[in-house]
């Protein structure tokens, strides 16, 4: 596959899908639409999600993903819309006394429309594990499954405030990594693939957990879809050939 049909078909983190087209799940996911993050006018724009919202009960409820998915994923997508048009308003009237804040503001909402998009198709309702190239992969940079789940575990409970755990793919350098990122955007690695994210924002677990964000992640760990990341490492390994 050439680098243009893979960006028509694979993970494009500036707008087209995010998955690609070899399983069931990931051909549903184009098919409806559910994975992309812009319309044919470049305008970033949220699908609905796939599964319904009762899905990953009792892992997660209901009320909770409708909340997080409807107004604080929808409200990025909106708040990177917003920063477009001011960046390109600047533009057009020559005035660029503003145009760095909506430039940081536009990083924060498009990463974190980026993230969440990632994060619903890396959750399941049922169990499985890693296996193939991604699970070499794993023993190979972290010594073993068990690791890399303690590792990713404890960068996830312990970002300092609001932000995400990311286990992701460094091209630079051939191997997984695990990133830390507070808020959407800060902390991250220049070129690293994201294939499975946690959302560890209190809007994702306060409802069920209160503040005990330890308790979710540990639970997230029993609805993740190993399926999923593993496709996003193909695909980013064909990205590099």
């Amino acid at each position: 596959m050439n680098r243009k049909d893979f960006l028509k078909s694979g993970l494009i983190l500036g707008g087209a899908t995010l998955l690609p087209t070899n399983s069931v799940f990931s051909q549903s996911l184009i098919e409806n639409k559910t994975d992309l993050l812009v319309d044919k006018d470049g305008n970033f724009f949220q699908q609905p999600l796939l599964y319904s919202e009762s899905f990953l009960e009792p892992f997660m409820d209901a009320e909770t993903l409708h909340l997080h998915y409807t107004f604080h994923h929808g409200g990025a997508v909106k708040g990177a819309n917003k920063d477009l048009q001011m960046i390109k308003k600047s533009l057009d009237e020559n005035n660029l006394e503003t145009v760095d804040y909506w430039t940081r503001k536009l990083s924060y909402h498009l990463s974190s429309h980026i993230l969440h998009s990632i994060f619903w198709t890396n959750l399941t309702n049922k169990a499985n594990l890693p296996k193939g190239d991604l699970l070499k992969r794993i023993e190979k940079d972290f010594g073993s499954f068990d690791k890399l789940k303690m590792y990713l575990a404890k960068t996830s409970k312990d970002v300092d405030g609001n932000g995400w755990g990311i286990l992701g793919y460094q091209p630079y350098t051939d191997k997984l990594t695990i990133l830390q990122c507070e808020n959407h955007e800060k902390l991250t690695q220049w070129g690293v693939i994201p294939l499975l994210v946690i959302d560890v924002w209190e809007h994702a677990y306060y409802l069920k957990f209160r503040n005990k964000r330890t308790d979710f992640v540990d639970n997230l760990f029993s609805i993740i879809n190993w399926d999923n990341a593993s496709e996003r490492l193909e695909n980013a390994l064909k990205m590099m050939k």
